[in-house]
C-alpha cells in the first residue's frame, strides 16, 4: 500500500462510535414517539378509506380523530425535526461563508427557532386549557377533546426542550451534533 492509499483509507475510515448517553436516548424516544404518531395517523386514514370504498361506513368522529391526530403529528414531527437539523433548509449564504460564520448562523438560527416554537407552546398551552375549561367535545362520539390537545403539547413542550439541547450542544460541544451538513447537489 502506497502512503497516498493509507492517507485515503484512513480519511474514508468511520469515526468510532460513541457510546450513547441518557440524552441521546431521550432524543431517539422522542424521534420514536413522532414515528408512532405518523404510523397511527397513517392506519388511521387507510382504514377509514378502506371502509369507507368496499363497505360503506365510516368510523364514528373519523374526521374527528384524523384532524386531532394530524395535529399531534405536526407538533411531535416538529420535535423530531428541530433537534437533527435534518429538515429542508435554504444554505445558500451558509454555502459560501467559513467555518466559524456557519457557526454563528447555526447558533443564531437555533436560537430563533428556540424563541419561536417556546412562545408557541405557550399559546398552545392556553388552548388546552380553553378547550378543557370551555368542554370541547367531538362531534358523535361526544370525546372531549383537549387530551388531543395536551398530547400535542407535550410534543411542543419536547420540541423546546430538544432545541435547547440542540442549542447547548451547538455552543459547547458541537461534536456531539454528528458534523457538518453533506451538500448534495442537484442535477
Amino acid at each position: 500500500m502506497s502512503e497516498a492509499d493509507v492517507d485515503v483509507a484512513e480519511a474514508v475510515a468511520p469515526e468510532p462510535a460513541r457510546k450513547p448517553n441518557t440524552m441521546d436516548r431521550f432524543i431517539d424516544g422522542i424521534e420514536l414517539i413522532a414515528a408512532f404518531f405518523a404510523g397511527i395517523v397513517a392506519l388511521d386514514i387507510f382504514i377509514s378509506v378502506l371502509l369507507r370504498y368496499f363497505f360503506s361506513v365510516q368510523i364514528p368522529d373519523s374526521y374527528d380523530f384524523g384532524r386531532l391526530l394530524l395535529g399531534i403529528l405536526v407538533f411531535w414531527g416538529i420535535a423530531a425535526t428541530s433537534y437533527r437539523g435534518n429538515h429542508i433548509t435554504v444554505d445558500l449564504i451558509y454555502a459560501n461563508v467559513g467555518e466559524r460564520m456557519q457557526r454563528f448562523i447555526d447558533v443564531f438560527a437555533t436560537l430563533v427557532l428556540l424563541f419561536v416554537v417556546t412562545v408557541q407552546t405557550y399559546t398552545l398551552f392556553d388552548k388546552v386549557r380553553d378547550t378543557y375549561a370551555d368542554n370541547v367535545l367531538t362531534f358523535d362520539l361526544r370525546l372531549p377533546v383537549w387530551p388531543f390537545f395536551l398530547v400535542a403539547w407535550i410534543g411542543d413542550v419536547s420540541a423546546v426542550l430538544l432545541i435547547a439541547v440542540r442549542t447547548y450542544r451547538l455552543i459547547f460541544h458541537p461534536e456531539l451534533l454528528g458534523g457538518k451538513y453533506q451538500y448534495k447537489p442537484v442535477e
